[in-house]
């Protein structure tokens, strides 16, 4: 956070800083958790609005409805015009927030070791995850718009390009899952604006898929006749012990594969004085390898299996399983001479930062984005410490995050 200042003239436009923050300000602090979007978008729409946008060009595109929860806004999409000899540019950003965040009133204060930051007022976490990249987004475009009313010569001259404001990001991804894609159109460059500071390029993300797992034994008196049951607590614990001792829960290491494995949620039973019938287990397998997650998903099912054939009543019954998973997300990767790492890498050295190409180990809209074929890449905006009450905004990060996105619409 010590570094030099930047220098607007290393990039082609000078933005307005404190219209950028006070975008920023003005978001977090509208209520916005998964499925509940629709103020934030409407905010989005008005600050569009007010910086010259048509509104007949903001259009959604139905993902509401098609979701696994059901929303109060669709995907909200703008598209802008341009040279066509120049390559059609996409920038995204998710809407949504996670639900400590709601009641954010941020406050910008001065940190001794940070610098200029924004922090949440009172016990909330600040939703600089995403509202960030949504003001990053609004203020690239209005940025563009400002300077083609002045230059108006320069209309012809800038890339065409797709904005897009993505819902339910934060309860797996389900508005870029749904994107009606032919309202997108062609992209030769994606760049989603997400967590984290401005020294990080993701070029590419781990695969995720996620497991119900519901057991079933036979109730009986836990005190007068326990032998006559089949206890579902018991065969979920078997398999959870198996797959423990066999190293396929946590940080999975297996011939030289890796991955990741989680039990999450177990629900079940009502009563101590009752051989529990049935009990519900949620939980997720994660790799870059798209074989090995479905290797350690196999895993889980047979143990689960074998258990339940393990735990038998006096009477030689046994217990059963259902198991149901999907996919949240597939990985995928991105070549480092890949047109949006490319020009990410560039531009962020103008700005005086040193980028690293990684791996994200968590889903990100650009995992469904890919699938839909378009090839982004995801960088932060200055967004630290996020989903708690110690989330943070890094001004200098954010205003270039603002500076970026907005080279992009322009160059």
């Amino acid at each position: 956070m010590n570094r030099p200042p930047v220098q607007s003239s290393l990039l082609s436009h000078s933005i307005d800083e404190q219209a950028a923050l006070d975008r920023f300000l003005r978001l977090t602090q509208i209520p916005g958790r998964s499925g509940q979007e629709a103020g934030v978008a409407e905010a989005i729409r008005e600050m569009l609005r007010e910086g010259g946008v048509d509104p007949t060009q903001l259009i959604g595109d139905g993902a509401g409805g098609r979701t696994r929860l059901a929303g109060d806004c669709d995907n909200l999409i703008l598209t802008l015009p341009g040279d066509p000899q120049q390559p059609r540019t996409l920038l995204s950003a998710h809407l949504d927030t996670v639900p400590i965040c709601v009641g954010c009133q941020p406050e910008v204060v001065e940190d001794p070791e940070r610098g200029r930051i924004v922090v949440a007022r009172g016990p909330t976490g600040l939703g600089a995850d995403d509202r960030a990249g949504c003001a990053v987004l609004v203020t690239a475009v209005c940025e563009r718009l400002r300077l083609l009313s002045v230059e108006p010569g320069r209309a012809g001259q800038v890339p065409p390009a797709v904005i897009a404001f993505l819902i339910q990001e934060e309860i797996g991804l389900e508005g870029a899952r749904h994107l009606d894609v032919s309202k997108i159109g062609p992209v030769d460059r994606g760049f989603n604006f997400d967590g984290g500071t401005m020294d990080g390029i993701r070029h590419g993300a781990i695969g995720g898929e996620r497991m119900k797992i519901t057991v079933h034994g036979h109730a009986s008196h836990a005190g007068v006749a326990p032998e006559k049951g089949v206890s579902a607590v018991t065969i979920a614990g078997l398999a959870i012990a198996q797959l423990h001792q066999q190293g396929w829960l946590g940080k999975v290491q297996q011939g030289g594969h890796e991955g990741t494995a989680n039990v999450g949620v177990i629900q079940g039973g009502e009563a101590t004085n009752v051989v529990t019938p049935e009990v519900t287990l949620r939980a997720e397998a994660r790799s870059h390898d798209a074989a090995f997650r479905s290797e350690i998903v196999t895993q889980i099912r047979d143990a689960f299996q074998s258990a339940a054939g393990q735990v038998r009543d006096s009477q030689g019954r046994c217990g059963a399983v259902e198991f149901e998973s999907h996919v949240d997300y597939e990985a995928f990767a991105l070549a480092g001479d890949h047109p949006s790492v490319a020009a990410a890498t560039e531009r962020l050295r103008l700005l005086g930062h040193e980028p690293a190409c990684k791996l994200a180990n968590g889903g990100l809209d650009a995992n469904w984005l890919f699938r839909h074929g378009v090839e982004a890449v995801t960088l932060g905006c200055g967004q630290a410490a996020i989903h708690t009450v110690d989330e943070h905004l890094l001004v200098p990060h954010f205003l270039d995050a603002c500076r970026l996105a907005t080279d992009f619409l322009l160059n």
